[in-house]
């Protein structure tokens, strides 16, 4: 915001005819590379960096944008992304951090001040693991706290209820599960929070995918649940950083 105030001021004062100043404008508000356009000042709007989505791009595209957005101090997020990637970047940006199970790129240029309260991740299986780590990565460099508890599904309920204190006392939770999805509901029963259900794509041929996981959260008899889309850890984090936030 710094930077627009300069701008607009150079206007006023007749450094910048308003011709001049709108091309300033312009690149203060998003980049064009060619093949992406970088929203410059989605921070200053909504509170959170742009994010990489990795999936579809060429490591070629991914190193153009991370060598943007590092330029300009900005915190790094790439999700779906792999090891060659990170090699690419890892050469250039030695700060970088990659964590495998959840494909994932992070680069911190600037602080990261960390809640107070935290953010529960709960998931069914060890075979959910690529999503529990996507949520993990992305609520963490969003700047909270973050307790895992992981393979505690409906299969082997006592295990769920050995940690219900920590369920209990986190502000939000985000709970992964594939195959019948039925442990959201589970802990919507449990705990006096709101929950962010994911359904995940793993189970046998009738989980169609992660559907059925999907729809059984969807229609969940448990209330205060909200279900985003099949293995999507990263929205689930960003909404629960949010609501960790308020």
């Amino acid at each position: 915001m710094d930077k627009l105030k300069k701008i607009l001021e150079d206007i006023e004062s007749k450094k910048l005819n308003v011709d001049e100043g709108m091309q300033h404008l312009k690149k203060y508000l998003y980049t064009d590379l060619g093949y992406a356009k970088i929203d410059n000042i989605r921070e200053a709007r909504v509170g959170y960096p742009e994010v990489i989505f990795g999936l579809g791009k060429t490591k070629e595209q991914i190193t153009g944008i991370v060598d943007h957005m590092y330029e300009h101090g900005t915190n790094i997020l790439i999700t779906r992304t792999h090891q060659e990637v990170y090699d690419s970047i890892q050469k250039k940006y030695k700060e970088a951090k990659y964590n495998q199970a959840g494909c994932i790129i992070t680069i911190q240029r600037k602080p990261i001040e960390k809640t107070q309260s935290y953010i529960a991740i709960v998931a069914a299986g060890t075979s959910d693991l690529p999503v529990i780590e996507e949520a993990y990565e992305t609520a963490s460099f969003f700047g909270n706290r973050v307790e895992k508890v992981t393979d505690v599904g409906v299969a082997g309920i006592h295990r769920l209820l050995d940690k219900i204190n920590i369920l209990r006392e986190a502000k939000v939770l985000i709970v992964i599960a594939g195959m019948e999805g039925a442990l959201p509901s589970v802990i919507g029963g449990l705990v006096n929070k709101p929950i962010i259900a994911v359904p995940t794509s793993i189970g046998y041929g009738a989980n169609f995918g992660g559907l059925s996981a999907l729809l059984a959260m969807l229609n969940s008899c448990s209330g205060g649940i909200s279900v985003v889309n099949i293995d999507n850890g990263f929205g689930a984090a960003y909404q629960a950083s949010m609501i960790n936030k308020l």
